[in-house]
């Protein structure tokens, strides 16, 4: 997770909604990514977006079943469709988003056999995406 939040840093230091994801597998991260929506003028650029797109890419398949994906938000429901297609085996994540994350709309939205660990370096990931809006409202 300590990776993940340091793409959310380069997505902050970039005027970025501060998300950042990695994707492992087999230990190793085979794709780092952070938000790219205000660069890419694109709304589906989000962190998970360009990571699953890096992880396949790199894996040379479109399965990411041995994979983790450690978030620092929780995903979106476009997200966790992306992340079901994918059927991304963990997903790891620091902060809720009780507005737009995947479980306000039901945890069926994911692939039956992902796994979800929830609040690693909570604080942390829900503090950088505070300063962003903080800084946003003044």
């Amino acid at each position: 997770m300590k990776e993940a939040l340091k793409e959310a840093q380069k997505a902050f230091a970039a005027d970025e909604v501060p998300v950042g994801a990695v994707v492992v597998c087999e230990g190793q991260i085979i794709a780092r990514a952070h938000n790219l929506c205000e660069r890419l003028n694109d709304v589906t650029a989000h962190a998970e977006m360009q990571a699953i797109t890096s992880a396949t890419n790199h894996l040379g398949g479109k399965y990411l079943n041995e994979c983790t994906l450690y978030v620092t938000l929780e995903p979106c429901v476009m997200c966790a469709g992306a992340l079901f297609w994918s059927q991304v085996k963990d997903i790891v994540y620091g902060a809720s988003d009780p507005k737009r994350g995947y479980l306000a709309v039901g945890k069926n939205i994911l692939h039956p056999k992902t796994k979800i660990k929830r609040g690693v370096l909570e604080k942390e990931c829900g503090e950088i995406l505070k300063k962003f809006f903080k800084n946003k409202r003044m």
